[in-house]
């Protein structure tokens, strides 16, 4: 595992930036002091509870609509066992390593608040796994949102049990050997435990933490490649000037028409044409700033979502300290635990399907821009069809347009699953938000954005070996152009184009691209 700088856990301060660090890179994570206390004294709380005698949802009472049914004290541990076994039957693809490990750091972030009644152990084991690299086998479809992402949390809980399979080191183990191997025994749940292992939104929360990072690197990645294309097409960056986005005043709008000026900062090429016969360009490259800007504003606002709910409480029922709750709605005769719904995931699934609808327009934009470059009928005329010589006899970029026309014929199909819903559990949960489903949906359409971006740089270094060297691009376009050329080079003869728009597409998502023209710069790009 890795051996950088570990992420702290205290239940208040985990970033998106900080998931990708733990499901991709395999940062250590480790609890802090604060949230352990918080962790010993919410458990005390429970067994205020289980004295009471009082009837309290998920501690002394069955599930759903088996609310009304009281369990002895005799069956309670049983009760969470067989919680976490029934609610193990999700369906579909397996999820990967890295989303179940966004899953698991997400799930041990929320218990460390300290309102869920859970003891000390429990978040060592999940700790533990994290950092020895247990991986659960989770499924990924089941989840519907509310209460949580029931079904793929129980698959995670079930290998604290010594049950289910795992993946460690690539080799599939099941539950017990796994816990053996890090010298962990299998757990016993006490009241309280099974449900709050499995009551909550890490599943979407996750996805949704690990799609803000890749989504927030497309838009960047976007202005990069739309740069690029303006430069190479002849296009003006005029439409970019700060008195245009002043009037109009938008952050993202702002945020992109800066990137832009500044990356075909020192530009001979645009220079060369400043005082051309062309009043205008076309629609995805005058307005860019407007489009790509919109788009930020939409990542803006999941990021902000996300980063709210990482830090949440979303179980149920929660328990807080004495005197905190009101005694006649807290229904414990003052212990204070009060049933509600922090476990339904609307306010996540609808700005998901907004940034899957966002992402979707970005990936339509560069398809755009790609199509400019290549079209005989609208592109500049020192380009020849499709970015190639000898066009006829050979077919150049021809094809890589058809690959973003099919990603953006896939993301505009996705649709808005926060609008559906099914009732469940004999009618109990009555409306879910089916926010899983917009989170799988969310990184459908960021994985194709980011390769209409790869396609849209390919074919932009392709567009600047026609250009001359007469003029030297912009400094940040000059360091793309690089970047693209270091590892795929330019298209002299037709050959297979897939792994290089893979490379194009990695560049971008890893963020390497990101660091080769702010190294230039001087400078991030926003």
């Amino acid at each position: 595992m890795s051996e950088r700088e570990p992420v702290v856990l205290d239940g208040a301060s985990l970033t998106p930036k900080d998931v990708a660090k733990v499901a991709r890179d395999d940062a250590r994570v480790t609890i802090a002091e604060s949230a352990r206390e918080a962790v010993r004294e919410s458990r005390e709380r429970v067994e205020e509870v289980i004295e009471s005698g009082e009837a309290v949802y998920g501690l002394n009472t069955g599930f759903g609509q088996l609310v009304t049914e009281r369990i002895p004290e005799s069956e309670r541990e049983r009760l969470q066992t067989n919680l976490v076994r029934s609610h193990a039957s999700g369906v579909g693809r397996e999820l990967d390593r890295k989303e179940v490990r966004a899953m698991i750091l997400t799930r041990v972030n929320a218990l460390m608040k300290g309102y869920s009644g859970i003891r000390e152990v429990v978040v060592d084991h999940l700790v533990t796994m994290l950092n020895e690299g247990i991986h659960p086998v989770v499924r990924s479809r089941g989840s519907l949102g509310a209460s949580g992402d029931l079904a793929p949390l129980a698959h995670l809980a079930l290998v604290l049990l010594g049950e289910g399979t795992t993946e460690v080191d690539g080799e599939r183990v099941d539950g017990e050997a796994a816990l053996a191997q890090a010298d962990l025994d299998p757990l016993s749940l006490a009241a309280k435990e099974g449900l709050a292992l499995i009551n909550g939104t890490q599943l979407t929360v996750g996805l949704a933490a690990l799609c803000v990072i890749d989504a927030e690197r497309a838009v960047r990645g976007a202005d990069i490649a739309g740069a690029l294309t303006t430069e190479v097409s002849m296009g003006t960056t005029a439409a970019c000037d700060p008195v245009i986005q002043g009037v109009r005043p938008h952050d993202g709008q702002a945020t992109s028409a800066r990137n832009i000026r500044n990356l075909t900062a020192d530009s001979g090429i645009v220079e060369s044409h400043r005082n051309c016969d062309r009043v205008q360009d076309a629609y995805s490259l005058r307005c860019l700033p407007q489009v790509h800007g919109a788009v930020r504003d939409a990542i803006a606002h999941l990021r902000g979502t996300v980063e709210t709910e990482l830090n949440s409480a979303t179980d149920n029922p929660l328990v807080f300290p004495g005197g905190a709750v009101d005694d006649r709605a807290s229904g414990t005769d003052g212990v204070g635990v009060l049933s509600g719904g922090n476990f339904h995931a609307e306010a996540l699934a609808l700005q998901l399907d907004y940034v899957t609808n966002a992402l979707t327009e970005l990936a339509v934009i560069a398809e755009r821009r790609i199509d400019r470059l290549l079209n005989p009928n609208h592109q500049a005329d020192h380009l020849p069809p499709f970015l190639t010589p000898e066009s006829g006899v050979r077919s150049g970029y021809m094809i890589a347009q058809y690959s973003a026309a099919a990603l953006v014929n896939e993301s505009r199909s996705l649709g808005s699953p926060s609008t559906d819903n099914t009732p469940v559990s004999g009618g109990q949960e009555d409306h879910v938000s089916m926010s899983a489903e917009s989170a799988f949906h969310a990184r459908t359409a960021v994985e194709n954005a980011l390769t209409a971006v790869g396609i849209e740089l390919l074919c932009g270094a392709q567009a600047m070996e026609f250009v001359g060297d007469d003029f030297d691009p912009g400094t940040g376009t000059g360091a793309a152009y690089d970047a693209i050329r270091e590892h795929v080079p330019p298209l002299d003869a037709d050959r297979p184009l897939h792994t290089e728009i893979e490379i194009a597409t990695e560049l971008v998502a890893a963020g390497r691209l990101d660091d080769a023209v702010e190294c230039a710069l001087d400078e991030p790009i926003e």
